[in-house]
């Protein structure tokens, strides 16, 4: 039996949101128009929103990735009956995909996790995008440290569902008390893995965490790398048999 690491991507190896701003200043200057910050924070709230809604099965993935750029190039007084949203997003996703930016941190752990936990075996576990996930994953090196990688949309269903993780435990072929998730969501990585009832860490808590910790069953919080390291290294510590 391994030590199985299961790591949310966005906000715990990789920095989404570096990523995001370069696809979305990209397509915007792509139909002439000047791209902003506050366009950007504008994009970022309605992609977070819907998101979410993707999250509660409210709409669906094709719906989410043509209605947020409806939104934004609306804001620009752009006719968006007009412009083939579809492309805009795929040209979205492309230019992400080739624009992995790394944690400062993200590492540096996944090579102490390696040299001092030699059964471990790390996995990531994220809803999006494969052609997304993969690119920034490899365009990283974040690639040469991973076991598998699970996306939800080649496995059909999303985290924070039960059958997510369980696809997840049935494709590493080991008990689920074996696994640790790790991720920065409430909604999804801490819901999933209480869905799951798997073991979690909760990555750079913020807001009211004892709350938190209780309603997500939440059985660890780590606010740095170094803080994560030692959970992870706590938690392989103990006997699995």
């Amino acid at each position: 039996m391994h030590h199985n690491l299961l790591f949310d991507l966005d906000q715990t190896l990789l920095d989404f949101h570096a990523s995001e701003r370069l696809g979305v200043k990209f397509v915007m200057e792509q139909k002439g128009l000047e791209f902003t910050e506050e366009l950007y924070q504008s994009f970022k709230r309605i992609n977070k929103s819907l998101w979410l809604e993707f999250e509660k099965g409210s709409i669906t993935k094709p719906e989410l990735f043509v209605t947020r750029f409806r939104r934004l190039f609306e804001q620009c007084g752009c006719d968006t009956d007009k412009m083939d949203l579809e492309r805009i997003n795929s040209d979205f996703i492309d230019h992400m995909s080739h624009h992995g930016v790394l944690l400062d941190g993200a590492l540096q752990l996944l090579d102490n996790i390696r040299q001092s936990i030699p059964d471990a075996r790390v996995y990531i576990i994220t809803n999006g995008v494969t052609r997304n996930a993969c690119g920034r994953i490899a365009s990283t090196g974040l690639n040469e440290y991973l076991s598998d990688v699970f996306v939800s949309e080649q496995l059909g269903t999303v985290k924070p569902a039960r059958e997510f993780f369980d696809a997840v435990i049935k494709a590493i072929g080991e008990p689920a008390e074996s696994c640790l998730v790790i991720g920065d969501s409430l909604t999804s990585d801490m819901l999933g893995a209480k869905n799951a009832r798997l073991s979690s860490c909760w990555f750079m808590p913020q807001g009211d965490i004892e709350t938190a910790e209780k309603e997500y069953d939440i059985n660890y919080t780590a606010s740095s790398f170094n803080e994560l390291f030692g959970v992870i290294k706590s938690w392989a510590d103990k006997d699995l048999s």
